[in-house]
């Protein structure tokens, strides 16, 4: 008379299973138009690096589900980022295309490494000195040792050859700064000052960038110091006056920067010098409108005429040649990747790995937000990449270790019991 319910556990691997298959056949076809409308530019190293992203795009779900505990929809949304935005950067430069198919694979590999390095040792939260030290050694680098591109000082360039963006991956101790800091408040919050040592060290930060004139990642860095004030401070003056100092903060880097006055200024009214200051943006929100709901086809607009396209606008030509509902798939995608980090945040039982993920969550959606907004003219631009699709290593590869920060810390929900997060 009734149907025997299905095993839960089984259900789950048959699910699994079809969302590996769904993004193999999206992540193909992608690669495939990519590849096609570039058939000219290929060469060997490109074939073979593309059957080679194929195959991990397969193994590492399966190691995903294999050898962690959480499950695999965190790696399924960023294969999905990543194979939507090197389409497009394929079709621009095949050269950047390729960089960044293998910063793809070197991404994947320290996603492994992040997440057997915190499973293998449990003293993470008794750290937070080690943290803020390496963050200020590398802004020292940057300062030192630093290359001024896109008016900001935040390149490290190696003989040419090489170029490091430290500021991208001093987040990932910022996160882990933040999360130790509340899992031993109590601790802290005893010693003279201590309630305010976070905000020092943040402060110290966002000094640092203000010297390299980084000022996109300084926003990100004082947003994330508000919104994880707003969520785990009882002191509330504390938000009022961090949010008090962003906007003097923020006035006086109007002042002080003529690079910041031009954006400003563009972004109030990039018509009135459309073929110089405004020419970027106007340009980005023509390839935004002009692909219309399903976009002109891959190959078939004209992005190139964005300047850096490939990187701070390549949304402007995701909606150009895939159409505006790609673009909200892309902000869907985000929307599913924050919602996860904050869900694992909430269920997690360990305040340090609960305060982490929250913080990742945060970054990848303050990162998401101020890009996004600046493309669209909703606010000012700024440099910052749009994490997983633009090109760039730099951001590739930080963006990867935080990814593996956030899936271990889906693990750790298993402490005392409890289920994983689903």
């Amino acid at each position: 008379m009734f149907k025997k319910l299905d095993n839960p556990e089984k259900s789950m691997v048959h699910s699994r299973a079809k969302a590996n298959i769904l993004l193999f056949i999206f992540e193909f076809l992608s690669l495939s138009l990519a590849m096609i409308f570039n058939i000219e530019n290929l060469t060997n190293i490109d074939f073979y690096t593309y059957i080679a992203i194929l195959i991990v795009t397969l193994l590492v779900s399966f190691l995903v589900d294999k050898f962690t505990k959480s499950d695999n929809i965190l790696l399924l949304i960023v294969n999905m980022l990543f194979s939507i935005g090197v389409a497009i950067i394929y079709r621009l430069d095949p050269k950047l295309g390729r960089r960044q198919l293998q910063f793809y694979l070197a991404g994947v590999v320290l996603f492994f490494l992040t997440y057997f390095i915190l499973k293998s040792f449990k003293f993470w939260d008794k750290l937070i000195l080690f943290y803020a030290g390496v963050s200020i050694v590398l802004f020292i680098l940057t300062l030192v040792f630093g290359t001024y591109l896109g008016g900001a000082k935040n390149w490290i360039v190696i003989k040419n050859i090489i170029t490091i963006q430290p500021s991208e991956f001093i987040k990932v101790p910022l996160a882990f700064f933040i999360a130790s800091f509340y899992a031993n408040f109590n601790k802290i919050s005893l010693k003279p000052f201590g309630r305010y040592f976070m905000n020092f060290i943040i402060y110290v930060f966002i000094g640092f960038l203000f010297l390299q004139k980084d000022l996109g990642t300084a926003l990100i860095f004082f947003g994330t110091l508000i919104v994880s004030q707003f969520v785990y401070e009882k002191d509330r003056r504390l938000i009022f006056i961090n949010m008090f100092f962003m906007i003097i903060g923020s006035i006086v880097a109007y002042f002080l920067f003529g690079h910041v006055r031009i954006r400003v200024s563009t972004w109030l009214d990039p018509w009135s010098d459309i073929n110089v200051t405004g020419y970027q943006i106007t340009q980005a929100l023509f390839a935004t409108a002009s692909g219309g709901l399903f976009g002109t086809g891959i190959g078939l607009g004209h992005p190139d005429y964005v300047p850096v396209a490939e990187s701070d606008f390549i949304f402007s030509a995701i909606c150009e040649e895939m159409g505006i509902f790609m673009g909200i798939g892309v902000v869907l995608l985000f929307m599913i990747l924050v919602y996860r980090a904050l869900k694992i945040s909430l269920t997690q039982q360990v305040k340090f790995y609960s305060v982490l993920a929250f913080c990742i969550g945060v970054l990848f959606a303050l990162q998401t937000l101020i890009i996004l907004g600046g493309v669209l003219k909703i606010i000012p631009l700024t440099g910052v990449t749009l994490p997983f699709i633009s090109q760039g290593g730099s951001s590739m590869l930080a963006g990867f270790i935080l990814l593996g920060c956030l899936q271990y810390c889906g693990e750790e929900v298993n402490i005392g019991g409890s289920k994983n997060v689903k």
